[in-house]
């Protein structure tokens, strides 16, 4: 009961500071149409209980699992099953973030079709399934975090010396959309819970990083995607 107290006030926190703005902007500047005025309360209305419902979800479902398949494919005693786990893992957990869903849309209509929404979200996919394989496998051989991220945005940016100029800025919201409130709750999971059960490594420092090194993956792969349609 305490968690729901707690979830509807992180909800009503989030989002009542929005609604003061646009209702204050209402009624000093805009003046926007009663109807769309209204459909802006209704959505806002519709939002807060989603966001309650989605993070009640997280809290009782995403993350207690995450964490149990993460301390669970190390003791099977086999690195490629973790990697690809987490491949797997972070694959269909991008598809069905919604802040993809929204980039990829916006992105299909700006581009007239050109870059179809499903051609994007796929591409995004692949790029945080790698990384987040690649974050397994990170922690398995305990690289330092710092070399995948220096030699992941020297990538980048060396990627986008040779990719089409508008690609550039959807690269970089890919990667930002992908740390939504879907990806994030069961990557972080996932590497909390790997950490947590093999020796020598701390769920503190090994297990946190993945977010980071995920993000790496969508701007790489949409960069290679304007390479190849340039």
């Amino acid at each position: 009961m305490q968690n729901i107290k707690d979830t509807v006030k992180e909800v009503v926190y989030a989002i009542l500071p929005l609604s003061l703005v646009v209702i204050i902007l209402q009624y000093t500047i805009i003046g926007m149409p009663m109807e769309t005025f209204l459909q802006f309360i209704v959505g806002i209305i519709m939002v807060s209980v989603g966001l309650i419902l989605f993070l009640l979800g997280v809290h009782i479902g995403l993350l207690p699992i995450g964490e149990m398949i993460g301390a669970a494919l190390p003791k099977m005693g086999k690195a490629w099953l973790v990697v690809f786990f987490g491949f797997l893992l972070g694959f269909v957990a991008t598809i069905a973030e919604p802040d993809v869903r929204v980039l990829a849309m916006q992105v299909d209509f700006v581009s007239d079709g050109i870059i179809s929404s499903s051609i994007l979200i796929y591409t995004v996919a692949l790029g945080v399934a790698i990384f987040v394989g690649l974050a397994m496998l990170r922690i398995i051989l305990n690289v330092p975090i710092t070399y995948l991220l220096v030699g992941g945005y020297g990538l980048v940016f060396l990627l986008a010396a040779f990719t089409p100029a508008h690609f550039v800025p959807i690269s970089f919201d890919a990667g930002g959309v992908t740390t939504g409130p879907m990806t994030v709750p069961f990557i972080l999971a996932l590497g909390v819970g790997v950490a947590s059960v093999l020796k020598g490594k701390s769920a503190s420092t090994d297990g946190f990083g993945l977010v980071a090194l995920a993000s790496i993956g969508p701007i790489l792969a949409v960069l290679v995607l304007g390479v190849i349609y340039g």
